[in-house]
């Protein structure tokens, strides 16, 4: 029997999104190339982590070599750069799997984003999200991979020009480590400077200086090889001794990112439990904020010692924070399935986070500039937290900044409150997915017309929170387009006088729209709210608010929707003309109480109920006025 060591190496197809990363790996207009060496030396650390913590159960997975290491070693005459780790290493079958595959959660969104995006665009997603090992093919027409997982006789050899296709087979044993991975980079010509030793140590030293993990650089392979960076853990020295660049330098090593940190926390807890934390903001929105699994992106260690970076130290509304936590008072034996159970994660969890929420508002206290930038990228998902998190509810109301019709400025409620107008109880908002159309909302006009100022909400999550029941300082949140408005317990500005009574023949005709309209509408009535158009529709006063609805709707969660309620000016000159026809003009007023419908729903970014009647309707009208 033939096994696969006796066998030429196996030539395997990409799966469809490699083979599109690939694409633009090779043909990448991306300038910023040194990506790729960040990215392999961040791989080749990781590999020396997992080996230190599966060492942990099995310390004879070290063997005669304990010592974690990264060599770089240079060939400048063969154009070759390689890059080696004694980590965990790799067989055949998880070769195949890491090299042939993408399994990064968000992928396949970033690859639909980049075909539907130009060259210049698709190369500034590449520095949002970063490429990992593909990024080699951005320098190399070939790459070899050969590695040994610890503890095996066998290795694997992978090898590919990016062109979509890979080979790969069982190594000779005398040409794979006796640990670990060696990647070796056949450099394109063009790329020939990074087999140069004055190029690669400084970019190593710039990207990568940090990483836990001692990295070597070696002038060829016969070279004795110098220690370029010794694999100090940046968190464990002291604020004091650290510049603003090693930090950011750290940062988009051990986060992915490709910008500079908005906000850096690091500080050593002490009492009950000690731990370190080292954490980013970053200063744009990761790729991956909004993915389904919303999974976090702090990594776990225990005295230096990598256990996972699923731990789920912060809570999903923190999940662009970036950064890690090295625990002292954790089991270095306790399995990632066992961890998330385990009182002291418990309290590094609550500690982190309010530490974090606690450095906010001292941001948003002395530096406003600074704060609402990154309440402009997080705040979607920083409001999360406010129906999430129950304890933490009031910092993070006094900690969020909105839109509003007082002015184009941000407005916090602090801001919202002391700006109450006499006998208003309530915090009123309006929900919906463009800022411009909230501003021209029929429902704001009354609001507005008495100085009441309205909070604009135009992220999803605001129609979560704001109708959950939450209050600031004692005032309820109610929403402008639910129930009935309350507004004439609010006296208008000095000098103006509400307008009088509905007529009788107003009243008369609001009756009539309402039997016409029939199972439609819950209610037909007289608006308080409008002072300008002539419709809106409101949701009835124990429903849900009508944006709410529409996403719940959309999402498949919503059995029966409510019925709207229509109001109608009883002011509006349409409205007295339409009331002041002969009740013998039935077909007339029976278009124009449908029509008004219509107009609301349009008004409200819907269709109209029956478009093609909605068509034959408006071309009557347009017809009788027309004749005269």
């Amino acid at each position: 029997m033939t096994t696969m060591s006796d066998a030429a190496p196996e030539t395997r197809s990409f799966e469809a999104d490699v083979s599109k990363l690939l694409h633009l790996m090779v043909h990448s207009v991306y300038s910023d190339k040194d990506v790729f060496l960040r990215e392999l030396v961040s791989n080749a650390a990781d590999a020396c982590e997992k080996l230190r913590y599966e060492a942990i159960a099995k310390p004879e997975l070290f063997g005669d070599d304990p010592q974690p290491r990264i060599t770089v070693t240079l060939d400048p005459d063969q154009r070759q750069l390689t890059i080696e780790d004694n980590g965990i290493g790799m067989s055949v079958e998880e070769m195949s799997e890491a090299l042939g595959t993408i399994a990064r959660s968000g992928t396949k969104a970033f690859m639909d984003q980049i075909a539907a995006g130009k060259d210049r665009e698709g190369s500034q997603l590449i520095g949002q999200f970063g490429v990992g090992f593909y990024s080699a093919f951005m320098v190399a027409d070939k790459v070899d991979v050969t590695s040994r997982r610890a503890g095996t006789e066998s290795s694997a050899m992978w090898s590919s020009d990016g062109l979509g296709t890979y080979t790969i087979s069982e190594a000779e044993p005398d040409a794979a480590p006796v640990r670990g991975t060696r990647v070796l980079l056949h450099l394109k010509e063009d790329a020939a400077d990074y087999a140069q030793r004055l190029t690669v140590e400084h970019k190593i030293k710039a990207q990568s200086g940090h990483v836990p993990v001692p990295i070597f650089l070696r002038e060829k392979g016969d070279a004795e090889p110098d220690q370029i960076a010794d694999g100090a853990a940046l968190w464990t020295r002291s604020k004091s001794e650290i510049s603003e660049e090693e930090y950011a330098d750290f940062y988009r090593t051990n986060a992915g990112q490709f910008d500079a940190p908005a906000l850096i926390l690091h500080y050593r807890a002490e009492g009950t439990h000690e731990y370190n934390v080292l954490a980013f903001v970053p200063e744009s929105k990761p790729f991956d904020l909004f993915d389904p699994d919303r999974a976090g992106r702090m990594k776990l260690y225990v005295r230096r010692v990598f256990i996972t970076g699923e731990a789920q130290i912060l809570p999903r509304y923190l999940r662009f924070v970036r950064g890690l936590v090295d625990s002292q008072d954790l089991p270095l034996n306790v399995s990632r399935e066992m961890i998330q159970e385990s009182p002291v994660l418990a309290a590094i969890q609550k500690g982190v986070t309010n530490r974090i929420l606690s450095e906010f508002e001292k941001l948003a206290q002395n530096d406003t500039e600074r704060y609402l930038k990154i309440w402009e990228s997080f705040g979607a998902v920083l409001k999360e937290g406010i129906y999430e998190d129950y304890a933490r509810r009031e910092t993070l109301l006094g900690l969020a900044r909105f839109r509003s019709t007082a002015g184009s400025d941000w407005r916090s409620l602090k801001d919202y409150v002391a700006g109450l107008k006499e006998n208003q109880t309530a915090i009123y908002y309006a929900v919906g997915a463009d800022l411009d159309r909230l501003a021209s909302s029929p429902q704001l006009e009354g609001f507005r017309a008495r100085g009441i100022e309205v909070l604009l909400l135009a992220d999803q999550v605001d129609s979560f929170w704001a109708s959950s029941g939450v209050d600031y300082e004692g005032k309820p949140f109610k929403s402008v387009t639910q129930g009935l408005s309350d507004l004439s317990l609010i006296p208008l500005p000095e000098g103006e006088q509400a307008s009088d009574e509905t007529s009788s023949e107003v009243a008369s005709f609001i009756d009539f729209v309402k039997e016409a309209l029939g199972d439609a509408v819950s209610d037909v009535r007289a608006s308080e709210r409008l002072t300008e158009s002539a419709v809106c529709l409101v949701a009835p006063d124990t429903g849900l608010d009508r944006q709410l609805e529409r996403l719940l709707a959309n999402a498949g969660q919503l059995g029966q929707a409510s019925k709207p309620v229509l109001e109608i000016n009883p002011r509006h000159e349409l409205v007295t003309r339409l009331s002041a026809l002969a009740e013998s003009d039935k077909d007339l007023r029976e278009d124009a109480a449908h029509l008004l419908f219509d107009e609301a729903r349009v008004a409200d970014g819907e269709l109209p109920v029956d478009p093609r009647a909605f068509s034959a309707r408006l071309g009557r009208i347009l017809l009788r006025g027309i004749s005269g």
